[in-house]
């Protein structure tokens, strides 16, 4: 079959990607709770959430009025995780944070070490309870008092003199 700039036009594709919708347990400053499924790709500058409840109801919530969402596995199951700070220092790469919420309630995670993820509305937050029901949680900054960074955890960096003494002790291809 020949192409021609006639039938390529037919043939693009010109529908919008599909999305993903992940279950999750909104919890607002009242401690009231919320269960449904939530698209994370458009938390980073939404001001306004999205819910698809269980009952297949479309349900719009002011991000202001939320204290946390709960990214989990089963809608049905806890959603808090028991353990609230972790036991020795996190194995994950990242920043170690202990964050405060307005309430005063205090809950340590690990935070991805980027700069940019600061900019959005929020954190993304894993817990040191990992058998929990929940894999993360989206803390939204008008729900936090205080962040507090207590580590930075991951891969070591050189020091400037180490690496200038491997480069050092590495013989010369040609004599200079």
């Amino acid at each position: 079959m020949v192409s021609s700039p006639e039938t390529e036009k037919f043939s693009l594709k010109t529908h919008t990607p599909s999305t993903t919708h992940k279950k999750v347990v909104i919890e607002l400053l009242d401690r009231k709770t919320i269960r449904g499924f939530l698209n994370p790709s458009r938390l980073a500058h939404a001001e306004v959430l999205e819910l698809l409840t269980p009952d297949g109801e479309r349900e719009e919530i002011d991000l202001v009025k939320v204290r946390a969402i709960y990214f989990v596995r089963d809608l049905k199951e806890e959603f808090e995780p028991e353990r609230k700070s972790f036991l020795s220092r996190p194995k994950l790469d990242g920043l170690w944070v202990k964050l405060r919420f307005q309430d005063g309630q205090i809950l340590e995670g690990v935070i991805p070490n980027d700069l940019l993820t600061f900019l959005d509305n929020g954190l993304h937050l894993t817990t040191p309870d990992f058998n929990s029901n929940t894999d993360r949680i989206y803390v939204p900054r008008s729900a936090l008092a205080e962040l507090t960074v207590l580590g930075v955890v991951g891969i070591a960096r050189r020091k400037p003199a180490a690496a200038a003494a491997v480069a050092a002790a590495q013989p010369r291809l040609f004599n200079e």
